[in-house]
């Protein structure tokens, strides 16, 4: 049974930081694509940040030098550093594992930044 375990979601001012962790059972980070998602109310789900098996690294525009991903091969984790976090950040986030025919998704953590 695959299961991804986010945490590290909270309340934040703005400037802030967060770190959201995203552990994984079932599965195996290093072989596969992980990624982060989010989706504010009344919005679409989005792309955040992606790391492929090989480390390949993708982030949203909107994201690009204020968060990092990284993964942890030996915990089997992967990790959103949020750095200068704004109110636009504000969304409940996600983690994916991209198995290329089939998707698992956490639960979501909330973050929300205050302005």
């Amino acid at each position: 049974q695959v299961q991804l375990v986010e945490s590290g979601g909270g309340l934040v001012q703005a400037g802030g930081s967060l770190r959201l962790s995203c552990a994984a059972s079932g599965i195996t980070f290093s072989l596969n694509a992980a990624g982060w998602y989010r989706q504010a109310p009344g919005k679409q789900r989005e792309l955040v940040a992606r790391i492929s098996s090989g480390r390949t690294i993708n982030y949203a525009d909107s994201v690009r030098g204020r968060f990092t991903v990284s993964r942890d091969n030996a915990k089997n984790t992967v990790y959103l550093q949020m750095n200068s976090l704004k109110p636009e950040d504000t969304a409940v986030y996600y983690c994916n594992a991209d198995l290329g025919r089939i998707n698992y998704w956490g639960q979501g953590t909330q973050v929300t930044v205050s302005s």
